[in-house]
């Protein structure tokens, strides 16, 4: 109770921790709202790609600017996540490449670039590069307040525009053929919510990094998947699975020496996978195993003199 006690107080006032910490709930919150459609519409290596892709982003708005803030490598990102995502909407949608060679193509292509970029800025830019290639797996102990303020206000903005296309976002996602019957702009929708997803990942680049960064967006979707069939209940969830994620992982690494961050927070929504995987109504593995074991108790045993006469 008294070790509760000292890391909730810890939680308040270090200042440190108390960052790292509001940071990755921002994240968890943001990536596992977005990360549901995701989920729902099978594009979960989406997430992988647009988080490769935004490294080349970083890497040029650095040599454009000279500037290491966050808004500014963020911005870069993000341009950059986009360019990636409208490549490979126009790739499936023009040619007989399908959807997930696309993310193939399209991950490797701009990782390559963005790697090619940060070599050639940490031989040319000395020590005004420093703290770029935190960006390949995340250090979350590098934020500080106005960082976190800049991730809560893109996050915002990711969720305004959720919550103002919510019905829009549910039909698309659920029925297009539909959507499009009725004179939806299908096409517009789906580049918007594609946007939408690729703020929810650059605000976590920073926390977790660019190869870790899509099993924020996918986990706890996931896991939220296996309580619920409800469009609205699910997102809450994943929203809460990834907050708890984040403030989980930041506070265990700040009580284990030299335990980075970003891989904490992965850990602890995996092991919130596991137990949705295990527990969950109606689709946990515990849960069928139950109901398979009494549906079976409850077979009737056939009699075997009454087997006997009958043959």
């Amino acid at each position: 109770m008294n070790a509760l006690v000292d890391v909730l107080y810890a939680l308040v006032s270090d200042y440190t921790l108390r960052t790292v910490a509001l940071g990755s709930a921002v994240l968890g919150l943001v990536s596992g709202a977005l990360g549901t459609y995701a989920v729902l519409r099978r594009q979960s290596l989406i997430g992988d790609a647009i988080a490769h892709a935004a490294l080349p982003g970083i890497a040029l708005a650095f040599l454009l600017t000279g500037s290491r803030v966050t808004l500014v490598l963020l911005i870069g990102a993000l341009v950059a996540g986009w360019l990636a995502t409208l490549a490979i909407m126009a790739v499936t949608q023009t040619s007989r490449i399908t959807f997930d060679s696309a993310l193939g193509v399209a991950l490797s292509v701009f990782f390559g670039v963005g790697l090619m970029l940060l070599t050639y800025i940490q031989q040319t830019a000395g020590a005004r590069q420093a703290g770029l290639d935190t960006f390949l797996f995340g250090q979350a102990a590098t934020l500080v307040t106005d960082d976190v303020w800049t991730m809560a206000a893109l996050g915002t903005v990711a969720l305004l525009g959720m919550g103002l296309f919510w019905k829009e976002f549910k039909l698309v996602s659920f029925d297009p053929v539909f959507a499009r019957t009725i004179g939806l702009p299908v096409r517009l929708l789906d580049t918007l919510l594609m946007t939408l997803l690729v703020l929810a990942i650059v605000i976590g680049l920073q926390t977790v990094g660019v190869v870790l960064m899509s099993a924020m967006l996918v986990a706890p979707a996931a896991a939220a998947r296996q309580w619920t069939d409800h469009l609205g209940t699910m997102v809450g969830l994943s929203m809460a699975f990834g907050v708890a994620a984040g403030v989980s992982g930041a506070l265990i690494s700040s009580l284990v020496a030299n335990l980075p961050t970003g891989p904490t927070i992965v850990i602890c929504v995996s092991l919130i996978v596991a137990i949705s995987l295990a527990l969950a109504p109606h689709r946990g593995l515990v849960w069928r195993y139950l109901r398979d074991r009494r549906s079976s108790l409850q077979q009737p045993i056939a009699d075997p003199a009454a087997q006997k006469g009958t043959s």
